[in-house]
């Protein structure tokens, strides 16, 4: 019963609002009708903090963005680096479907798509860029085409 009582006081200004709207309306001349919606008074209700609850979430600490970290986050946030740049150590032959590449840095990127590349090249320039819903695309220096990747490690 107390919830109904607050859910009435709470809307009640709101309905009060509605039957000013409804009559404006109603008015034909476009210049008589927008006085009559700026005439409406605007409740000035202040809106009250929800209550923290057991099950609400709590605040995740942000993402590094350290090169070191980059593919390994579970959750985007908006100061993640876009791209990191490095190198393939040694001789580089192309790649494959579910091939790992091991980059200069450490890192370790495994081919996810189904694309193949053919391209012999020694110690090669790369970049992996972050495209559209968390997917990765690993550049090659020396080729146009993008595999998609994953980081392993």
């Amino acid at each position: 019963m107390r919830a109904l009582a607050l859910l009435l006081l709470a809307t009640t200004p709101a309905l009060a609002d509605d039957a000013g709207l409804l009559k404006c309306r109603t008015i034909r001349d476009a210049s008589a009708r927008l006085a009559c919606y700026d005439a409406l008074q605007v409740p000035a209700t202040p809106r009250a903090a929800p209550a923290p609850s057991a099950a609400a979430p709590q605040a995740q600490p942000a993402p590094s963005t350290t090169p070191e970290q980059f593919g390994l986050e579970r959750k985007q946030a908006f100061t993640q680096l876009e791209a990191i740049d490095s190198t393939i150590p040694g001789r580089f032959e192309g790649w494959g479907p579910n091939e790992n590449i091991r980059f200069a840095n450490g890192q370790v990127w495994q081919v996810v798509d189904d694309s193949k590349g053919f391209h012999s090249i020694d110690n090669p320039k790369v970049r992996v860029r972050r495209g559209a819903l968390g997917a990765f695309y690993l550049e090659i220096e020396g080729t146009n085409r993008s595999p998609r990747v994953r980081r392993l490690q």
